[in-house]
């Protein structure tokens, strides 16, 4: 969609660009919402934790609380934000979406500014969103074995290592290098949103869950509002993209430092690390 959009700018500007994307959008997505099943048992399917009708249980249960006081706490959104860990969890999305959103916005501008096309620069983009399919699978899958922390510090290295090769194409802009850099960030940084629900949920999981993930997605959006601003301003006053990039990749490290301390897998073990306990 990306290169074609920009292939339509060029030709019909940016009017028509939007009307194209305003109706595949109506005519393509919308109806798509029709299809969604709403119950887990629309699917035959239980709800996470509930065995299915006619099971027995068994000698041995198994069990993921690592913090069992912390895991027996009714959260309410009052409560979660009289604790460090919701101040830490705040940060950490905060930092994280800064980096995700202030190369999203201000790469493709960048990019044409270092030597490329528009169609080089609309079409790394777009690998961007497509590399991050199997990236934010594999992540995932991942995170289930090792834990969220580690995959979050990875997406977080992935941001990292965008902003390095960016910084190193401005010097150097050779085709190899953009589509590594495309590679790090769509499998590995975009790899993040595997874990940004469950994160959360291992820390604050109960009846309140939504009302507390919602303020913490609060600070992640206010990350993804500044981090364009912050680049666009350095840009405009340093002429250089070069120091906003500096600044971003602070935020990467800072981000995953946070979540750390926020430690998800000190309250809930991931299904990778659970263990069989008499029951």
């Amino acid at each position: 969609m990306l290169p074609a959009l920009q292939t339509l700018i060029e030709g019909s500007g940016w009017r028509a660009a939007c009307w194209t994307l305003g109706i595949v959008t109506l005519v393509l997505l919308a109806p798509l919402n029709l299809l969604l099943r709403r119950r887990p048992e629309d699917l035959g399917l239980q709800p996470d934790g509930d065995a299915a009708p006619g099971t027995a249980s068994g000698p041995a249960r198994k069990t993921n609380i690592v913090d069992a006081a912390w895991a027996a706490t009714d959260w309410t959104l009052a409560r979660a934000l009289r604790t460090r860990r919701f101040w830490w969890l705040a940060l950490g999305y905060f930092g994280g979406l800064y980096a995700w959103y202030a190369v999203q916005v201000h790469q493709t501008k960048y990019l044409i500014e270092v030597g490329f096309n528009t169609t080089q620069a609309a079409m790394a983009l777009g690998v961007v969103s497509l590399a991050g399919v199997p990236g934010q699978i594999a992540l995932g899958w991942l995170s289930d074995r090792i834990g969220r922390e580690i995959v979050w510090s990875i997406g977080c290295l992935g941001f990292a290592l965008t902003y390095g090769a960016l910084l190193l194409l401005e010097g150097r802009p050779s085709l190899t290098l953009l589509y590594a850099m495309v590679l790090l960030q769509g499998v590995l940084g975009y790899g993040m949103t595997s874990v940004v629900g469950a994160i959360p949920a291992e820390i604050f999981e109960g009846r309140h869950y939504g009302s507390i993930f919602g303020s913490v997605m609060l600070a992640a959006i206010g990350g993804g509002a500044i981090g364009p601003w912050v680049t666009g301003l350095v840009h405009d006053r340093t002429a250089s993209y070069a120091p906003a990039y500096w600044i971003a990749i602070g935020f990467c490290f800072v981000s995953a430092f946070a979540i750390w301390r926020a430690a998800p897998g000190g309250v809930r073990a991931v299904a990778g690390q659970v263990r069989s306990r008499p029951g």
